[in-house]
């Protein structure tokens, strides 16, 4: 149950304030369903998702509300993704990592 929490939290966090509060590279996969269309500010969700991933996390996406080439147009523009699979409504993305 203190799992749902978190996660609870982690969610409200990211869409308020665009913070989950978690350390930097400690998670594998990040889930973004049926959302991104509404959201205000997505870049910094974006931004925020690439932070907590692992090298080589993964980013799941899904968005009914958006067409094959504003997705990944959307999350790989900045550089902070790179398309790694695509099924039939389900994109996944690979965090980038700077080796500069």
């Amino acid at each position: 149950m203190e799992e749902f929490w978190t996660a609870k939290r982690c969610y409200v966090n990211i869409l308020l304030k665009r913070s989950t509060s978690l350390p930097d590279n400690s998670i594998d996969v990040a889930l973004l369903y049926d959302i991104f269309h509404n959201l205000s500010k997505p870049k910094g969700i974006l931004e925020e998702i690439h932070r907590v991933l692992k090298p080589n996390g993964i980013l799941s996406f899904s968005d009914h509300h958006m067409k094959e080439g504003e997705i990944i147009s959307k999350v790989t523009n900045k550089g902070l993704f790179s398309l790694s699979k695509k099924g039939e409504k389900t994109y996944g993305f690979l965090k980038r990592v700077n080796n500069s």
